[in-house]
């Protein structure tokens, strides 16, 4: 059963049509996932002050309702390493069609997975995973199951990626947590099936993982479109 905030944020959305960024967020977190330390700011002034609490190096992502994909907008900056950088790139962004702030976050290492979701005519909520980042389109390197998956079964899931070695490490690099992967990945597709009524789909990419921690990196909700 979906959680009072995680209704509030899509009860908030539909008119949109899908989920801003830090609400996403904010959704994810409430139900128990690892989310990067972060901050919405309106204004120069607020972007620094997150910047010296969160701990420079940062990432700042502009927050608008015109903008679903930001990276190809040129509404993301990472490596932001002081108050003078960061003054620079919120002016920048403030400049972005529908400006509605910054979202300045702390800046994680990791290898880059996508997960999934989406709500299928036939199938019903299938769940996807694999290698992510901005090459994602391009090496296509994803496995998909039927929601929900046990955890005990997400092992068999990612064996399917072809670079699957790299997450359980190869040639000697660290691998992931996978005991971490597993349980983000199986509550993911939990929480799909809770949601099927109202998204279209949930697009986790990328989710920054290591030998620590998974985290969501970024979220993007699409909501069912309202017929009536």
């Amino acid at each position: 059963m979906l959680s009072e905030t995680a209704v509030a944020v899509l009860e908030e959305s539909k008119k949109r049509g899908w989920v801003l960024e830090p609400d996403a967020k904010r959704l994810f977190a409430d139900a128990g996932f690892d989310v990067p330390v972060s901050e919405r700011v309106r204004s120069e002034d607020e972007a620094v002050a997150a910047g010296e609490r969160i701990g420079w190096p940062v990432v700042a992502k502009v927050v608008s309702p015109d903008v679903i994909h930001k990276s190809e907008a040129g509404g993301v900056a990472i490596g932001i390493e002081s108050p003078g950088a960061m003054r620079e790139v919120f002016a920048r962004l403030s400049n972005i069609d529908g400006f509605e702030g910054v979202l300045v976050e702390e800046m994680l290492p990791g290898i880059e997975l996508i997960i999934g979701g989406k709500i299928d005519v036939q199938f019903g909520p299938v769940v996807l995973a694999g290698m992510g980042g901005v090459g994602v389109e391009i090496y296509r390197d994803t496995a998909i199951r039927m929601a929900p998956i046990e955890e005990k079964k997400v092992d068999s899931m990612l064996d399917d990626i072809v670079a699957s070695s790299i997450l359980r490490g190869y040639r000697g690099s660290a691998g992931v947590n996978m005991e971490k992967l597993r349980k983000l990945i199986a509550g993911f597709s939990s929480l799909i099936v809770e949601m099927a009524d109202l998204v279209e789909s949930v697009d986790l990419n990328p989710v920054l993982c290591t030998e620590e921690r998974c985290v969501i990196a970024d979220a993007r909700i699409i909501l069912k479109k309202n017929d009536k």
